[in-house]
């Protein structure tokens, strides 16, 4: 059985036959590019061998690290922003139960948690509130150690770490995940003796969730990262050969690509389980910063089905029609239940007593796929078995990989992101950091006016 599948059925009416074999060409230059390491952005592509060439050494202190922070810790608060966030807190949304954080007073159960991911006050403050008098270790995540958000909110529970349990004993509790020779946190963490982990050269943010950062808040919350590495493992061998007609991670590349050149180009990221809602934010990183760039690019948006069509549904329907929707379809629910009777039929559900919910929602997604194409949106379906480790890491691969070869066919780097550094320079300026002073004048001048 395929732990991920892809169906491009309902693409008929969008996409016409002859239109994949005309782009093989392309996707196989595109291919070189990426296995080859001829494209623009080739220093960040070791990733894609990372099921497979992971540092084993580092991988057993990984585990025993998590095993630690299990022993000595109720809460694990993990600092990072972006791509060294959103790929554990997806993980652990796909992974675990709805309800995750209300069992926070098991004591069994290390939680993890997340900080500096935003610059709010509020939520700062109801994180410590949550954590109150227990136990807790740190993981501070950055290439650099000086990234803002991350950087103060390390300040914030770094300084209750140590009031609670004294310098000697806090250095013991921070776990830094960061560069292997430079930086201000890896600078810290020599000088502290922190247990560092590596944030590899050749690994971007947005492709990292199968190094250290990811792997040790995952394995932390209880999952089994040998799974998640065994499956995108199995997705680094079937993914390989450039042959449309066979590698369905270079299809969806391929397909997103010739409805982009068609006027397609807001794609939505669709799921029928809440708990995959972090999932769309992950592959929004990934898609985004990946794609974005010299003013060209598929923008990444997602929605939450059925919740959002009723929200959305009727943009969707009857809006511009420049949206194609991709929907990862859970195929085997963790749980299920059925529609139960009732003495009176006042709500008009008789005629689904006794049926499977999944069943329902299954129905739900086929009549949205229905409507939808007739109403001029193309639908692609990512088909996933299960909700486990082994089919997250395929799934994991399949989204990099399928992003690599996008990136090549639309003529872009897909490794780097120079756009989002403008946004840091008028922050710094405004803020009033050393060196961009000029910055936050000018700016604020501009405002005044």
């Amino acid at each position: 059985m395929a732990h991920v599948s892809f169906d491009a059925s309902a693409l008929k009416q969008f996409v016409h036959d002859n239109e994949l074999s005309e782009i093989q060409a392309m996707v196989n230059a595109a291919d070189s590019q990426l296995r080859e390491g001829t494209g623009a952005g080739a220093d960040f592509r070791d990733w894609l061998h990372l099921p497979t060439e992971y540092d084993q050494e580092e991988f057993a202190r990984i585990q025993a690290a998590a095993k630690q922070i299990q022993s000595d810790s109720d809460f694990l608060v993990t600092i990072g922003i972006g791509g060294s966030y959103l790929g554990a807190r997806m993980a652990l949304d796909f992974l675990h139960d709805s309800f995750y954080l209300a069992h926070a007073d098991n004591d069994d159960q290390t939680m993890v948690v997340f900080a500096g991911n935003s610059l709010s006050s509020s939520y700062l403050q109801d994180l410590i509130n949550l954590i109150g008098d227990k136990d807790f270790s740190i993981n501070v995540i950055s290439k650099s150690g000086t990234t803002t958000e991350p950087s103060i909110a390390f300040r914030i529970f770094h300084e209750m770490l140590v009031k609670k349990y004294g310098e000697t004993e806090a250095n013991k509790r921070i776990y830094a995940t960061t560069d292997k020779a430079r930086g201000a946190l890896k600078t810290e963490a020599d000088a502290n003796g922190w247990e560092t982990f590596i944030i590899p050269d050749g690994v971007g943010g947005r492709f990292s969730v199968l190094t250290a950062v990811g792997l040790l808040p995952i394995a932390v919350s209880g999952a089994d990262i040998e799974q998640l590495m065994a499956g995108a493992a199995k997705a680094e061998a079937t993914y390989v050969d450039p042959d449309l007609t066979k590698n369905e991670a270079y299809q969806y590349a391929a397909y997103r690509n010739i409805l982009y050149r068609k006027g397609y180009t807001t794609e939505l990221l669709e799921n029928y389980e809440p708990n995959m809602a972090m999932l769309a934010e992950w592959w929004k990183q990934l898609a985004g910063e990946s794609e974005g760039k010299d003013q060209k690019g598929i923008y990444p948006s997602s929605a939450n089905f059925t919740t959002d069509l009723h929200s959305l549904g009727q943009y969707i329907q009857e809006g511009r029609r420049n949206l194609m929707e991709t929907v990862v379809k859970l195929d085997q629910p963790n749980h299920d239940l059925n529609v139960p009777g009732a003495a009176n039929d006042l709500d008009g559900l008789g005629y689904l007593e006794g049926k499977s919910i999944d069943w329902v929602n299954t129905q739900a997604y086929r009549a949205v796929v229905a409507a939808h194409n007739e109403g001029g949106v193309p639908v692609m379906t990512v088909h996933i078995d299960k909700e486990d480790e082994f089919t997250l890491g395929y799934l994991i691969y399949f989204f990099e990989v399928a992003m690599g070869i996008s990136g090549y066919l639309n003529g872009i780097n897909p490794f780097n992101q120079p756009g989002v550094e403008a946004y840091k320079t008028n922050m710094f300026g405004l803020l009033g950091k050393p060196g961009f002073e000029e910055v936050g004048d000018k700016l604020r001048a501009q405002m005044n006016d």
